[in-house]
């Protein structure tokens, strides 16, 4: 079941408020096959359009990319004043409309953009049909939603891992240090998403799934995965024991380059205005 969109905003708030550029410390280093991070195919999915709208755009990595090509207008959204205050330092955003404002509720106008990025947000956002409908609001004739969404392990590797300790650990705290269900689980699928954004005036989605490769030292691939929301709640005491064990079973997937095999998938999706 999911929960009542302000409880998912007010635990989502309150986590980013303590750890303000989460995703980005955990995505900023994976890099697809063909060499680049899942915010530099996110941005190539766009390269075209001059006025773009970052939904969820936390510290501003995505619009740091998108800043890169001269003359752009770019706006960010996110529910994190601290995540915002991160991406108000970047001097390549100082002409950035960056707003703290809920998704659901655009501070634009209609037609504003010409294109729409979200960085793993869109799978964390209630009351998603209201959320397509104000994307469609703001973009142009044509423009694009291009997003990235989480998938999962590649298997037999750290995340999967780190997964299964993590699964436990959750079982054994008592309620209150769970996590609230998050998001609308349609958006995690191809025709789910298609429900979704198609009645907003979308054409049908394009799906592509690429591997990330998040390989690294064992104690750097530990960051990397415990920024998941699900660590957040959990007592210290607990954190320290899931870092503990991880640590001592990573060794084992250790290979000659001292890295620890670490692979995650996602899906980036576009779709455009018809």
């Amino acid at each position: 079941m999911t929960a009542p969109t302000a409880v998912q905003e007010a635990f989502l708030r309150a986590f980013h408020a303590e750890h303000p550029a989460v995703t980005a410390d955990a995505f900023a280093d994976g890099r697809a096959p063909d060499g680049r991070s899942s915010y530099e195919v996110l941005c190539d999915r766009v390269a075209g359009a001059r006025r773009v709208l970052d939904l969820g755009c936390g510290d501003g990595v995505l619009l740091d990319l998108l800043a890169r090509t001269e003359g752009r207008r770019l706006a960010g959204v996110d529910l994190s004043p601290e995540a915002l205050a991160l991406a108000r330092r970047r001097p390549s955003l100082h002409a950035a409309a960056l707003a703290e404002a809920r998704a659901q509720r655009l501070p634009f106008a209609g037609g504003a953009f010409d294109a729409c990025v979200c960085h793993m947000a869109l799978m964390l956002m209630g009351d998603v049909d209201r959320v397509a409908a104000e994307i469609a609001r703001v973009l142009s004739p044509g423009g694009v939603l291009a997003c990235v969404i989480g998938g999962g392990a590649l298997g037999g590797e750290a995340y999967e891992l780190f997964s299964d300790l993590l699964r436990a650990a959750v079982r054994r705290a008592p309620a209150e240090q769970r996590i609230p269900p998050l998001g609308d689980r349609r958006t995690r699928g191809r025709a789910g998403l298609a429900e979704v954004l198609e009645p907003a005036g979308f054409g049908t989605p394009d799906w592509e799934t690429v591997p990330l490769d998040l390989s690294g030292p064992a104690d750097r691939v530990w960051v990397t995965l415990s920024g998941i929301y699900d660590v957040g709640p959990l007592d210290p005491v607990a954190v320290r024991r899931l870092r503990e064990t991880f640590l001592t079973e990573a060794a084992g997937l250790v290979g000659p380059d001292g890295r620890v095999p670490c692979g995650f998938t996602v899906h980036v999706v576009t779709a455009s205005l018809r």
